[in-house]
């Protein structure tokens, strides 16, 4: 299996998967054989990092995450957020939405509620990073935790030049990311509609 087609974090989930399936084939209880098989495959799948097309065009903004779009709307002051929920389902690497420089890094320890809710963006557990784009636009997207995903992720540190459908880190079990965009941003997409990180079209500037 190519490394690369799954998340690293993935590994030691798919070691504990497989060593319990291993125990269950010992004892030859043909039930638990086939219960530890199944959790062995969804742990695997789980953990997938499919390679992604990430648009060219210049002023587009690629979703970061895999999911369905809860929010899209326009904010005081002119700004944009696109709010996408992944369910356990959903492939849970966490990619650049666009190219840029990482200006700020904000961690904030927090609960632990449904992500879906728009209480989550302000309660719940959640990493939020800052790129500035090559016109000096920032651009904002937070990592939030949620019921049952417990472990945020993420590669990056402050002064990193990232670019648009890199994988900077994932968040487990089920979550949300917010994305914050200034002023003169258009948004591509609406409430209810699916994303794919890296490749889904947000929006564009200008």
């Amino acid at each position: 299996m190519n490394n690369n087609l799954i998340a690293r974090e993935g590994w030691p989930f798919i070691g504990i998967a497989l060593a319990v399936f291993i125990i269950t084939v010992t004892i030859g209880s043909i039930p638990l054989v086939v219960a530890a098989f199944l959790l062995t495959l969804f742990v695997v799948w789980f953990f997938r990092n499919p390679e992604r097309e990430t648009p060219k065009e210049k002023g587009v903004v690629v979703s970061p995450a895999d999911g369905t779009v809860i929010a899209a709307m326009g904010n005081s002051g002119g700004d944009t957020k696109i709010s996408i929920f992944m369910s356990v389902f959903n492939v849970h690497v966490n990619r650049i939405p666009a190219t840029g420089v990482v200006k700020r890094i904000e961690y904030n320890k927090g609960k632990f509620l449904v992500a879906s809710k728009d209480k989550a963006s302000l309660d719940n557990e959640q990493n939020a990073i800052t790129i500035e784009d090559e016109n000096g636009r920032r651009i904002k997207f937070v990592q939030i935790a949620g019921l049952v995903a417990r472990r945020i992720v993420c590669y990056l540190k402050e002064g990193d030049s990232v670019n648009r459908g890199e994988r900077f880190g994932m968040i487990r079990f089920g979550s949300r990311m917010d994305v914050y965009l200034p002023a003169g941003f258009t948004i591509q997409v609406k409430k209810g509609d699916k994303v794919s990180a890296g490749s889904t079209v947000l929006g564009y500037y200008g």
